[in-house]
């Protein structure tokens, strides 16, 4: 086994040394996830954890760790007997983004379990992780069958296996701990509220902090023991403080004051529910027990406040985390003053290390300034509909000056549009699709290991043979040639292409605010829907790809936001722009099924004959069976109908801006439908 990198010589990265500090003396915190950029130590740290948490006494020969003091009366490996058991080090339990249903919360071999009626079970992760970390790197990207188990298992302290009426059941309390880089997309609100603690992480700006992270990286993989050996009188210190403050933990006074300031607090955020009092309650007391105080402070609360409430007051993927820290003191002041006992001082016996301070660090600069923390969540200014330049009285000249960025309209809940017939793409909730989780619409023999056991369609295989296998008893005979897998649908993710005309035509009457309003709006349905996105515009005389096919729907929506129009309109030049991203990425990901949304009036100038041009460019998605819509940004009475002839050249519908939205009575398009091709 390699030496893990010592936990006290990371440099800096205090907020996220403490959230894992402060579920190492309170594993009921709830867990952390560390957002941030690539190359900020947010695996070394996560893995570095595991050395300092106290061993774990367990029962003798328990695959699923039970406590010899308590053992799980319902563990598989027993009925255990009390007793002294023996010690192991925590563990830290690694789930890959890959990883399958079977390998997550175990496997039962089926084939036993119907013939011999024995409940052979294989643990997975979950039993693995039990008193212990389960660790999930890029956990945004994890497949929504895996986040749904985790759900599961975190809020009962379980994991069930059920197949086909035969069930086992183990403990499964596990300290979750999640790193993500938000460029890659963002996390299921569900997911994202059973974290207890959020931090933001950034590489240093500080020259000599930079430096001093590569001369220990450079000295850990030359010698990873000797370097670890010389860390060892610090990593000592630290674990005996986690076990003082595990110790002290139980003492710790929560006074009716510090309740009322984190209640105030909760509610000035306009949290939802009321997990993040109680996670703020807990934080906060385990702030104390880490500073060696018995009693909760107000700078303990807003400490708490800063690592648990962020993630908690987000409303959609566009909003950035974080908490305005003005209006935080502020509401601890308030709540303060009408509390009647008066406890907690603005300026706590932890001083202004943030509560419980920040975590020792021996031989290293000073950490970066925490105010650079992901900030407040004033939003930017930005008009609400055009830019006042005047280009509402007619359409920009051809080759026209290029005005500033119009800002979105309010989004509103679009109206479903999906990829006709059946895919085989990533889990999502777009376009019908086979997948290992959904409804059961048949049997096939299984190609690998069974998954999904269809008992009906197995029974019938096995029946006719029980004679000739020498049935006698009640048990049916059955051989691995009898298992049925069970064929599924369910839905999956698309791949959505936005082409966005930013011409100057678009620009006028004020059209481009109500416009990327709605893409906007479509843009927050695919992130509901787990879908990739990308982002093609055209203007003057070219095509660009604003945004290169990604899961992070928040970066297409900036890119969306600063969007400047104006120019002639190349549609054609955008048509073949976005054939180019569609043959890329079919190469890439052959199974995600695309859907081509383009968002003009249909106008098309610049060039010899630009209609025709770009109604050639639309029959050769046709000719692809590429799915598309059009979205009709034409206004006013006299309308040329040009959005819906491309439509007919793409072999899609057009739905018009009012159409789009989901409680538009107008609007009943559900499916767009491809060339040469039925639903």
């Amino acid at each position: 086994m390699s030496t893990p990198y010592p936990f006290t010589a990371i440099v800096g990265q205090d907020d996220l040394r403490l959230g894992l500090l402060l579920n190492a003396v309170s594993p009921a915190v709830g867990g952390v996830l560390v957002r941030g950029e690539k190359g900020t130590a947010k695996s070394t740290a996560v893995r570095a954890l595991a050395a300092l948490m106290p061993e774990v006494p367990v029962v003798s020969g328990c695959r699923f760790s039970c406590d010899p003091s308590a053992p799980d009366p319902a563990c598989p490996d027993g009925p255990h007997e009390a007793g002294p058991g023996v010690s192991r080090p925590a563990r830290t339990v690694e789930l890959p983004v890959g990883a399958s249903e079977d390998r997550l919360v175990g496997a039962l071999d089926i084939e036993r379990a119907l013939s011999e009626g024995v409940k052979a079970f294989e643990p997975g992760l979950l039993a693995d992780a039990h008193r212990g970390i389960l660790y999930v790197d890029e956990v945004n990207l994890l497949h929504d069958h895996l986040v749904d188990l985790l759900l599961d298992a975190a809020a009962m302290g379980a994991s069930y296996v059920e197949r086909e009426g035969v069930s086992v059941r183990h403990a499964a309390r596990f300290l979750l701990v999640g790193t993500m880089n938000p460029e890659e997309g963002e996390l299921r609100p569900q997911l994202l509220d059973r974290f207890g603690l959020t931090v933001e992480v950034a590489a240093s700006r500080d020259t000599d902090q930079r430096v001093e992270v590569v001369r220990r990286r450079l000295a850990y993989d030359d010698d990873p023991e000797g370097f670890a050996a010389r860390w060892a009188r610090e990593e000592t210190a630290l674990r005996e403080r986690i076990a003082a403050a595990r110790v002290l933990l139980p003492r710790v006074v929560l006074g009716d004051g510090v309740l009322r300031q984190i209640a105030a607090t909760c509610a000035a955020f306009e949290v939802d529910g009321m997990r993040a009092d109680i996670v703020m309650a807990r934080t906060a007391t385990a702030l104390a027990a880490w500073a060696g105080r018995e009693e909760v402070t107000a700078e303990d609360v807003r400490q708490a406040a800063l690592l648990a409430l962020p993630h908690r007051r987000r409303r959609n993927p566009f909003d950035a985390p974080g908490l305005d820290e003005e209006k935080l003191d502020d509401t601890l002041r308030e709540a303060e003053g009408d509390s009647d006992d008066g406890d907690g001082d603005d300026d706590g016996p932890g001083g202004g290390g943030g509560g419980g301070g920040v975590p020792p660090q021996s031989g290293g600069p000073d950490a970066p300034d925490r105010s650079a923390r992901a900030g407040d969540d004033t939003p930017a200014d930005a008009p609400a509909g055009g830019d006042g330049s005047g280009s509402e009285q007619r359409p920009a000249p051809a080759g026209g000056a290029e005005q500033a960025p119009v800002g979105a309209s309010e989004p509103f809940r679009a109206k479903m549009l999906s990829v006709p017939g059946l895919g085989e793409g990533a889990a999502g909730r777009r376009s019908r699709a086979r997948t290992e989780h959904g409804r059961t619409t048949g049997a096939r023999r299984p190609e690998g290991a069974l998954t999904k056991l269809h008992l009906a369609a197995t029974v019938q295989a096995a029946a006719p043979h029980q004679r000739a296998r020498g049935r006698s008893g009640r048990g049916l005979v059955v051989r691995r040639d009898d298992l049925r897998q069970a064929t599924r649908e369910g839905r999956e993710g698309n791949l959505v292409l936005f082409v966005v005309d930013a011409s100057g035509s678009m620009a006028a009457r004020q059209r481009m605010g109500a416009v990327k309003g709605a893409v906007l709006s479509l843009l927050l349905d695919a992130y509901q829907r787990r879908d990739k996105v990308g982002l093609v515009t055209f203007r003057g005389k070219e095509a660009e790809v604003a945004l290169p096919p990604t899961s992070s729907v928040d970066a297409a929506a900036a890119r969306l936001e600063s969007l400047p129009t104006g120019g002639r309109t190349p549609l054609a030049a955008g048509l073949l722009k976005a054939h180019d991203v569609l043959r890329v990425e079919r190469m890439r990901d052959p199974s995600r099924r695309p859907l081509l949304v383009v968002v003009t009036d249909g106008r098309a100038t610049g060039g010899p004959d630009p209609v025709a041009l770009a109604a050639r460019a639309g029959r050769l998605h046709a000719a692809e069976g590429t799915a598309s819509v059009v979205v009709d940004c034409e206004t006013g009475v006299v309308r040329l109908g040009l959005a819906a002839q491309l439509a007919r050249e793409l072999g899609g519908g057009a739905v018009t801006l009012h159409e789009l939205r989901a409680d538009s009575i107008a609007g009943l398009v559900k499916d767009v439908t491809a060339a040469g091709r039925a639903a």
